[in-house]
């Protein structure tokens, strides 16, 4: 299989070791030394080393080395929700474009501001400072968010819905759809889930929060969205 991937912002290769499983080349990319180091010798206790390509220390906003046009998709799973200012985000997603073939894929992991306000609603004493309306209703004005809490989930930008299509395409992508990779699913708990196991229909559950993974009204309560450009090569990495 010639297919080449690049993931960006890996962190110790979640993805990257499945498309490897499944035959894919990949590089593998990540601003933290240790999970690049992690990374490495998990591939090789796997016997995934040969379906490697390189592991890289590399900020996202920049991808230096990371040759052009050189990859047929790409990953950037995190970086575009940890990256807190507007020009690191923008820098990052203009990386993106430059190492991705013209005829790539490009996949993009997003997190929604208004599953981010309804967390918040519901548990504040575990997402401080949106503990309290004066630091939840500046969240809604501006999207960021740093735990106060030391050891807790680092900082993030949180997107509005309707910014993540004008964004991306703005950066020279055409949008092909944007869907909630966790919708509303994630807000089934162990009980309820557990009675569509019972069911045997555990399969049509998830098929159909497969098939309405992209209605705008699933999108805002989706934690995580993923965003997806260049149709011809997804049927190939469905089937």
């Amino acid at each position: 299989m010639s297919c080449y991937f690049l993931d960006i912002g890996a962190g110790p290769g979640k993805y990257s070791f499945e498309l490897a499983r499944n035959g894919y080349n990949v590089t593998l990319s990540d601003i933290t030394p240790r999970l690049i180091d992690i990374a490495k010798e998990k591939a090789n206790e796997l016997g995934l080393t040969n379906k490697f390509r390189g592991f890289h220390v590399l900020n996202g906003t920049y991808l230096d080395g990371i040759s052009s046009n050189s990859f047929d998709a790409s990953l950037m799973m995190g970086p575009l929700y940890h990256l807190q200012k507007e020009d690191d985000r923008e820098a990052a997603v203009k990386k993106l474009h430059r190492v991705t073939k013209y005829n790539g894929t490009v996949f993009a992991a997003f997190q929604s501001r208004m599953r981010m306000l309804l967390t918040s609603l519901i548990y504040p004493r575990f997402w401080k400072p949106n503990d309290n309306m004066v630091s939840i209703n500046k969240f809604i004005e501006d999207g960021t968010f740093k735990h106060n809490d030391k050891g807790r989930f680092t900082g993030a930008y949180y997107y509005n819905i309707e910014d993540i299509k004008p964004f991306m395409e703005n950066n020279g992508f055409e949008t092909i759809d944007l869907i909630g990779s966790s919708n509303i699913g994630a807000l089934l708990n162990n009980e309820q889930t557990q009675y569509w196991i019972e069911q045997r229909e555990k399969d049509k559950l998830v098929n159909l929060l497969i098939r309405i993974s992209n209605d705008p009204s699933v999108l805002g309560v989706s934690s995580h969205l993923l965003y997806i450009r260049e149709k011809e090569i997804i049927s190939d990495l469905l089937n």
